[in-house]
């Protein structure tokens, strides 16, 4: 089960992820997190704080985000990671993708 929250901070979009992005949340994850692909040059936080489990649908997701904010100047930020999700990104090499904080 995944939820997501999405804000506004500072002119920033701030996505807020609780749960787990996996395969079983990836449609919904994709659904709500469609309004970061409309980032129009405001940058990109996704607050990871909750976030307990990434799989490989979750990280298409993410580079999906990615790929559009490039397109409008935009960055995409990962913040709040932890250990679990940090060890996947680094493995994977998408630490060279996003700013990690």
């Amino acid at each position: 089960m995944m939820k997501t929250t999405i804000t506004q901070q500072n002119g920033a979009i701030v996505a807020i992820l609780d749960g787990s992005l996996d395969t079983a949340a990836s449609e919904q994850a994709t659904r709500d997190l469609a309004p970061l692909l409309e980032s129009n040059g405001r940058d990109i936080i996704i607050d990871c704080t909750s976030l307990r489990y990434i799989s490989s649908s979750g990280l298409r997701i993410l580079l999906s985000i990615r790929k559009s904010a490039n397109k409008t100047g935009s960055t995409v930020t990962l913040t709040n990671v932890n250990s679990v999700i940090r060890d996947v990104l680094f493995t994977t090499g998408f630490q060279n993708l996003f700013t990690i904080k």
